[in-house]
């Protein structure tokens, strides 16, 4: 069963812009990286420089850069953090694919397919390690303290997932919750350093950190619609993945909530229970139709994409702030 999610004209969005704004930096924050995964230990830079170098976009340590630039930051501090913000990104998904069992990453076998889960756990301890030598560099007591922050919130946020997981009564507002600290931290905290570096007053860098927690949100929400709705070759890992390792996304959640007594219980049967045969697949599909789960989490998204680029008003117009504007639609229009 295809399940089209709508777009609308977002779909055109593009982050090229962004990307074009920040290259001359982003080139300094690639060569931090290459140099910091370095080691003696031989499995450190194979395992790392996997994933590293595995095709992900670097938002994350691209939006770091472009708010160092929106807020005239003159130094040259964001590169490092934004290179740490990359490694502490880099941790959680070599830790995440332990914990979810995961095979795939960005189209490519999982770092613990090829190196075992100890490896990955270790390499990834290793990188936030690199992260706050990084941070410390800097010399920025506030920007260490957010990002660190980050770290313990983001740990916070996995557990609570494993928590929650294969709970079907899980509520949205407790879904939420947990794509706010697992996900939608680390782009806050992204976004917020560079203004704390350019001491930009706390309404600015309020603001920029909003416009970086609603990106973050808007971004997973995205990625559970895409789980269902997406293409293979896009998502870099196979459609319904969520479904197979009994995972509680927002889709789920709203076909459960709408559901009949009947239909709740083959969700108990297939996520709680993990009694899953690959044609239920399809039966969660069309659920997920019959109650426009997809596009409702998709009406969500762009409520948060809302609400991050209005988080940017406080800054006059310039061809940053419009970059920045136009990757909020990206985020949401990316499977395009």
């Amino acid at each position: 069963m295809a399940v089209i999610i709508p777009f609308e004209s977002v779909a055109s969005a593009s982050i090229d812009r962004l990307v074009d704004l920040v290259a001359a930096d982003m080139d300094r924050v690639n060569a931090a990286i290459l140099a910091r995964t370095g080691s003696q230990v031989t499995m450190i830079p194979e395992v790392a420089n996997h994933l590293i170098n595995s095709g992900g976009k670097r938002l994350r340590p691209i939006l770091t850069v472009a708010m160092a630039q929106l807020a005239g930051y003159p130094g040259d501090g964001h590169v490092k953090l934004a290179a740490a913000v990359e490694f502490m990104h880099t941790a959680t998904l070599l830790h995440d694919d332990v914990v979810d069992e995961s095979e795939m990453r960005r189209g490519k076998l999982a770092a613990r397919m090829l190196w075992g889960n100890e490896a990955s756990v270790l390499v990834g301890d290793f990188l936030l390690g690199q992260a706050f030598k990084m941070m410390v560099e800097v010399g920025a007591l506030r920007a260490l303290e957010i990002l660190s922050s980050a770290a313990a919130v983001i740990a916070e946020g996995e557990v609570m997932q494993l928590a929650s997981a294969k709970n079907t009564a899980t509520t949205e507002d407790e879904y939420l919750a947990v794509i706010r600290a697992k996900t939608a931290e680390l782009f806050a905290a992204a976004c917020e350093v560079g203004p704390v570096l350019a001491g930009r007053p706390k309404e600015d860098v309020a603001a920029c950190r909003s416009f970086g927690m609603n990106l973050g949100i808007a971004f997973q929400l995205v990625d559970d619609a895409l789980d269902y709705g997406g293409k293979s070759a896009k998502l870099g890992k196979n459609v319904g993945d969520d479904f197979r390792e009994g995972k509680i996304t927002l889709p789920v959640v709203l076909s459960f909530r709408r559901g009949s007594e009947g239909e709740r219980a083959f969700w108990r049967r297939t996520l709680e229970q993990g009694d899953a045969a690959e044609k239920d697949l399809e039966i969660a599909l069309g659920l997920m139709a019959k109650h426009r789960a997809l596009e409702d989490t998709v009406k969500r998204a762009r409520h948060y994409g809302a609400i991050a680029k209005d988080a940017l008003a406080l800054f006059p117009d310039s061809v940053m702030k419009a970059a920045l504007e136009e990757t909020v639609e990206f985020c949401i229009a990316r499977a395009h």
